[in-house]
């Protein structure tokens, strides 16, 4: 029975780890009435996050109400203080440009798409600002952005 008890313990510290997905920071924030107003700013407060030169990920959840093939994003880090370390504008791929099929996965029309961002936050970043930048006031079919830090 000890025997037992003691596989069932490993077992169980090897399902933990395995749900763990590497990621050391993860949050969305959700848009009400699923539209991203340029005027929407996203804060992700990374306080006590440790930066480590990491993969970063961004993260949008978008419905069949999103018109365009990808989404432009202005990436704002900040340390502590407020002082902005890194502001960088990324293109996001949110569908297939030869076949029009949503890239990511999901079910029904609601389709989520993560994407390695091609740089590093720098190590003293306390906070990551999102704005979108698609030169529309508001983008139907957002229903939330977020980030994932990996270890």
């Amino acid at each position: 029975m000890n025997k037992v008890k003691h596989c069932l313990f490993i077992l169980l510290i090897l399902v933990f780890q395995a749900c763990s997905d590497g990621r050391v920071y993860e949050d969305f924030h959700n848009m009400p009435n699923h539209t991203w107003s340029v005027a929407d700013s996203l804060v992700f407060e990374l306080k006590e996050v440790q930066l480590i030169n990491t993969p970063n990920l961004i993260a949008v959840k978008f419905n069949e109400d999103y018109a365009f093939s990808n989404c432009y994003l202005r990436i704002i880090s900040k340390d502590s203080s407020g002082v902005i370390l890194d502001n960088k504008l990324v293109n996001i791929k949110l569908f297939d440009q030869k076949s029009g099929e949503p890239l990511g996965k999901g079910f029904g029309n609601s389709y989520t798409r993560y994407d390695t961002l091609p740089f590093f936050f720098p190590q003293n970043t306390k906070s990551v600002t999102l704005l979108q930048y698609m030169r529309q006031d508001r983008l139907p079919g957002v229903e939330a952005v977020g980030i994932k830090i990996l270890e």
